[in-house]
């Protein structure tokens, strides 16, 4: 049905230069939102109207007698009406929805994708500092990066995904000191145990395994303790590098997989935060003031100017960030999106003037910033505060190993970033209708079920169904479940531009929804060979497409449940 609506769309465009000379560009449709007004509507004749010097319901007749009298509209639509002040309802003929059946079949997996667009984009994301395990904060995190990542593939961009943290500097030095003691025996609740120290079980299986000189390997870094009480620096090298492998079994369990780690300490030692500095100073974008170095950062719409560099000569945080991103930048990324958490809401305004005022040509609004909130979790009624195993919240791999990645994937998807979400332990694990994991995932296994069905008794196969007859597919059911299918693609591109992979989660229970309403309605295994066949392409095209939406959020689509 995309081929059928870009011809109609062409020439819609065609009919408006005619009407109007330049007015081609205003050729657009929308979805009504009430079946009863058809199923693609346009205002073109309301534009129309004011250049025209006409009535805009007059020049809705003038442009559905010529929309009639083409070729396209003869064969793809049943009626066109004007509704209101000059609306154009267009109803299409079944065929013209039967097309988006044999369009699923022919492009599978890629069905909804667009053609390789030839731009670079990275997605930062998780970039959790190596001081403890993943919480289910990181996780939706993960979940919104992922997916995203996921978006912007269909829609032809070359996605790149990045790691970003930090090996040094005060957590750091306070996760040795933590390591230090539980080696030297000491524990929580010590008089020599410091309030700011990491209380975790896991300080002491790091304590324990340093001790024992093990070697630790994660995707970016390998370390071999010394087994001295005593080394420190080695201390912070072995717990940095252990608890970078822990992340990774983390990410593992969730399926999400990183292009490249990024050092925040890299960054100074490279040169790259003095350099970063030193343009603003050159660009005269900075001032001193009682002893400190300031970003002119209202000249770029920040409320206040900011300090960059402290009387005692460090750096503020936002400054390597700006650094950071530049080299974003100049690695040739043209989009660059940051999965964050609300709290840093307050660095995107200092960063963006940063970036600015360096004097590289580097957009506004570069980089796009996806802000979440935190996640309660609730099992048993109750909401759970604390991991045995982190000490102080509830890890990912908690929540994984308490549902499934798919369930925690779907559920951190459902809703929008930036509202507070409940993660109900329970519902997840739930075999029913109420848990929306399930809801869609039965759907796909139920059209699995139907058409092994069919190639049991039958023999047949699924490339049999891509040129069957369809022309008997026009029960109102049936026509409402293609029309479903023919949102897709579109879903898809107002997903990735708006950043909102929960689009995704709403449109598969939608899908489920018509697939479930249709299965009650009609018996698909019927005797009549040809509307037997037909019947299973519409459903085969439906479990295709319900496989392609779980894949863009890195969940499963099981054939059996």
């Amino acid at each position: 049905m995309l081929s059928v609506k870009n011809e109609l769309l062409q020439t819609l465009g065609i009919v408006l230069e005619q009407l109007l000379p330049g007015a081609a560009a205003r050729a657009a449709f929308e979805n009504p939102k009430l079946a009863e007004h058809g199923d693609l509507a346009t205002n073109a004749a309301m534009q129309l109207a004011k250049p025209l010097k006409q009535p805009p319901r007059q020049v809705a007749e003038s442009l559905r007698s010529a929309l009639l009298s083409t070729p396209a509209f003869s064969t793809w639509v049943e009626a066109v009406e004007i509704a209101g002040p000059g609306f154009i309802n267009i109803r299409l003929k079944p065929a013209a929805k039967q097309q988006v059946v044999r369009e699923v079949l022919a492009q599978a997996t890629r069905y909804g994708h667009q053609t390789p667009r030839g731009q670079r984009m990275m997605v930062e994301f998780v970039s959790a500092n190596p001081t403890g395990p993943l919480h289910v904060g990181h996780g939706r995190q993960g979940a919104l990066g992922d997916a995203i990542c996921n978006l912007y593939a269909t829609q032809g961009w070359e996605v790149y995904r990045e790691f970003y943290y930090n090996d040094a500097g005060v957590q750091i030095n306070t996760l040795a000191t933590s390591v230090q003691l539980r080696a030297k025996g000491y524990k929580p609740g010590d008089p020599e145990w410091p309030e700011a120290a990491y209380n975790g079980d896991y300080i002491a299986d790091i304590a324990a395994d340093f001790m024992a000189k093990k070697t630790v390997q994660s995707d970016d870094r390998t370390y071999t303790a010394s087994g001295d009480v005593n080394d420190l620096d080695g201390m912070r090298l072995f717990a940095v590098a252990y608890l970078r492998h822990e992340q990774d079994l983390d990410l593992q369990a969730f399926a999400v997989k990183f292009d490249n780690y990024y050092l925040e300490s890299s960054l100074y030692t490279s040169g790259k935060v003095d350099a970063a500095v030193q343009k603003l100073r050159e660009a005269g974008k900075t001032y001193e003031q009682d002893g400190a170095l300031w970003l002119k950062s209202t000249d770029y719409g920040d409320d206040k100017d900011r300090v960059m560099r402290k009387g005692d000569g460090t750096y503020t945080y936002f400054v390597p960030d700006v650094a950071y991103h530049i080299t974003k930048f100049e690695r040739g990324f043209e989009k660059v999106v940051n999965i964050q958490g609300t709290d840093h809401h307050g660095t995107i305004a200092r960063v963006r003037a940063g970036l600015q005022a360096v004097g590289l040509g580097i957009p506004q609004g570069f980089p796009d910033y996806v802000l979440h909130t935190m996640v309660r979790v609730v099992r048993g009624g109750q909401e759970v505060k604390i991991s045995k195993r982190a000490g102080s919240y509830v890890t990912l791999r908690d929540l994984i190993e308490w549902t499934s990645k798919d369930a925690v994937r779907f559920f951190l998807l459902s809703r929008k970033p930036d509202t507070e979400y409940t993660f109900d332990v329970d519902l997840a694990v739930q075999k029913n209708n109420d848990n929306p994991v399930y809801y869609v995932q039965y759907a796909h296994a139920r059209i699995c079920s139907v058409i092994n069905s069919w190639r049991e008794k039958d023999g047949g196969h699924r490339n049999a169904l891509k040129d069957v007859d369809l022309s008997v597919l026009d029960s109102p059911a049936a026509l409402n479940l293609m029309l479903q299918l023919a949102r897709y693609p579109e879903m898809l591109t107002a997903a990735a531009q708006d950043f909102a992979p929960h689009d995704v989660t709403f449109y598969l229970r939608e899908l489920a929804a018509t697939y479930h309403s249709y299965y009650d309605a009609e018996r698909i295994l019927v005797e009549d060979e040809k509307l037997k066949l037909a019947r299973l392409a519409l459903v085969a095209a439906t479990a295709q497409v319900l496989h392609n939406g779980l894949a863009v959020l890195g969940v499963s689509a099981p054939e059996k449940m």
